[in-house]
């Protein structure tokens, strides 16, 4: 069962990443207060949820949420700072375009710089234990590979409706094949050794 919150304080906001680990695409946070009593059976971190739940439960997120926010940052900016930065950059923006300014922020994972100083707290495996996080988790997700649906009508050979942009074999010889485009981070081991692209 996921906990309400963390601090006890009623404007609390969950943040998390998705597309971390992709060859190509943003880097996509998600902010989200939920407002108290809020209850939802099938919420749970996104990846334990089908693509299905998780489409279901985004509008519903929306409906009933205090405040939502969604931000990329794309591939030129992450190759830039660094993805843990890129990643950092994305939850703050977030945070920021909140209609609503929290009084305590509860993070995802173990890294976070601090925010307009408003105290926060990093959480582990945070996404399956408070209601916020998993909420930010699906919002993050669904926009980013609602993006990454976008791109492949642009590129279909790269097959990022299925991929997403994640390292996949299919992505990777893709590559090895078509070369890389502006989508993809460029500081990112886009082939392994066997597959070695002249770049």
């Amino acid at each position: 069962m996921l906990k309400f919150n963390y601090s006890n304080l009623i404007l609390e906001c969950g943040t998390d990443e998705a597309g971390r680990g992709c060859l190509c695409g943003p880097v996509t946070a998600a902010a989200v207060i939920l407002p108290k009593g809020f209850k939802n059976s099938i919420l749970n971190d996104s990846k334990q949820l089908s693509e299905k739940k998780r489409n279901l439960l985004r509008p519903y997120i929306e409906q009933h949420a205090l405040a939502f926010s969604v931000a990329h940052i794309f591939p030129k900016k992450i190759d830039e700072i660094n993805i843990l930065n890129a990643s950092i950059m994305a939850m703050h923006q977030a945070i920021e375009n909140l209609k609503t300014k929290p009084e305590f922020i509860i993070v995802d994972g173990n890294k976070f710089k601090p925010f307009a100083n408003i105290p926060y707290q990093t959480i582990i495996k945070g996404d399956s234990k408070y209601l916020s996080i998993a909420a930010a988790s699906i919002l993050a997700k669904t926009y980013r590979d609602d993006y990454m649906e976008k791109l492949h009508l642009e590129l279909p050979m790269y097959n990022w409706k299925q991929n997403k942009g994640y390292p996949t074999k299919e992505h990777r010889l893709a590559i090895k094949k078509y070369g890389i485009t502006n989508y993809h981070r460029k500081t990112f081991r886009l082939l392994p050794e066997q597959l070695k692209l002249e770049l």
